[in-house]
């Protein structure tokens, strides 16, 4: 005699039908189980399947009707109402909360807290109209809303002359290429703390057994910090990075820029000098604030200390106000060395150097990179008759962002 299946049995024939019935079938299907286990078979169809047990309950009143061949699953009219349906107002009420302009209204209840489905919903139900956050994200996406990050665009002030600047620095940077001259674009990267820190970014470790830093980001006061600076050479693709111990100051940045001459420059332009030695310049794209800033005065005297030594007339091309993240390093250098050691820890300013050093790129990018252990001082003043021995000539377009130091 066969035995009734159990609902475990049940559970795991309606998994493996569920997909291929349609509405109809599957509430069928359900009361036919329910009548074969007999009493108490709605209530344990129910337990497996996950049906209501009114779903099971017509399905058996429906075997009990004359057979017919319907052509509707559901009859017209039949199953739960939307909520858009039985509350008009529902949608209105959802897209004042949402909309926009909320965000400079001061009695909107949502003004100042975070806009999630949960205290939508909570504020939908408090004004009558009862929802679960469910709900309420399923009625976002159907109006046209979805979750969106801030998204960086505005660059603060524009100036007139942006775009002619960005032109005369393109113009600038095709000249130099074509005399064989340098062109390089220079910048500090950001200071990095120094020890078992996290670092943002994933990298391929043993599956549960992650590297272990520390829970805080407080500098550790024997290890301090690292202060990147780079130099880009434009045309070339290749870069150096002074790994500072003190600080971001015009005189660093005037000494990355020597370093760089040293161990990469000279070679590479030596034959350019005796070709072209009555024209012997170097020119240098800037940001037009920080340490190479446009106000910054220490920056041309330094810029005069480093002509003096190389022996080179310096061109120097600043970017337009609030256009920093144009500068050609940070797309081409700085962010290719954070994606070098994304996920690991930056123990010391020799780690640094040698993970800078190892930076490559399908281009064919090739970074060098050293200490600079020299103290530099910040706030240093420089007084006017320091500034009147650079000698600075302002270019006819912009000289404020334009000039050229010659050598004494």
């Amino acid at each position: 005699m066969a035995t009734s299946p159990t609902i475990p049995e049940i559970g795991a024939q309606y998994t493996a039908l569920a997909p291929l019935l349609n509405e109809r079938q599957r509430r069928l299907w359900a009361a036919t189980e329910a009548r074969a286990l007999g009493y108490g078979g709605i209530a344990a169809v129910a337990r497996a399947t996950g049906l209501d047990r009114d779903t099971i309950a017509a399905g058996l009143a429906e075997l009990d009707q004359p057979a017919s061949t319907p052509t509707r699953v559901r009859r017209a009219g039949a199953g739960r109402k939307a909520c858009t349906e039985t509350d008009p107002g529902l949608l209105d009420a959802l897209d004042r909360l949402i909309a926009p302009f909320t965000r400079g209204d001061p009695q909107s209840p949502l003004r100042w807290t975070c806009k999630s489905t949960r205290k939508l919903a909570e504020e939908l139900t408090h004004q009558g109209h009862p929802l679960s956050p469910r709900t309420v994200a399923v009625l976002l996406h159907e109006a046209g809303y979805s979750l969106q990050a801030n998204r960086k665009t505005r660059e603060g002030c524009h100036h007139p002359d942006r775009d002619a600047q960005f032109r005369h620095i393109n113009e600038q940077i095709l000249l130099f290429a074509r005399q064989r001259q340098p062109a390089v674009s220079v910048d500090a990267k950001k200071k990095e703390l120094l020890g078992d820190f996290k670092n943002p970014g994933r990298e391929w470790q043993p599956g549960g057994d992650p590297e272990p830093v520390r829970v805080h980001d407080f500098p550790d006061k024997e290890l301090g910090k690292a202060v990147p600076y780079g130099v880009y050479d434009l045309v070339a693709n290749e870069a150096w990075v002074s790994v500072g111990v003190s600080h971001d100051t015009a005189e660093f940045a005037a000494a990355s820029i020597f370093c760089w001459w040293q161990q990469r420059g000279a070679r590479r332009y030596a034959s350019s000098d005796s070709l072209l030695r009555a024209a012997r310049r170097l020119l240098l794209t800037a940001d037009g604030g920080g340490s190479t800033g446009v106000r910054c005065r220490l920056w041309k005297v330094a810029l005069q200390g480093l002509a003096d030594r190389l022996g080179r007339s310096i061109s120097v091309c600043h970017f337009p106000p609030g256009t920093s993240k144009w500068n050609k390093i940070e797309h081409r250098l700085f962010c290719r060395i954070t994606q070098n050691w994304r996920g690991r820890p930056l123990l010391s300013r020799e780690v640094i150097v040698e993970l800078i050093r190892h930076t490559r790129t399908h281009t064919g990018l090739v970074v060098d990179a050293d200490v600079d252990t020299a103290i530099y001082e910040r706030g240093k003043k420089v007084r006017d008759e320091e500034l009147a021995r650079v000698h600075c000539k302002p270019d006819k377009f912009h000289g404020e962002w334009n000039y050229t130091i010659a050598p004494s």
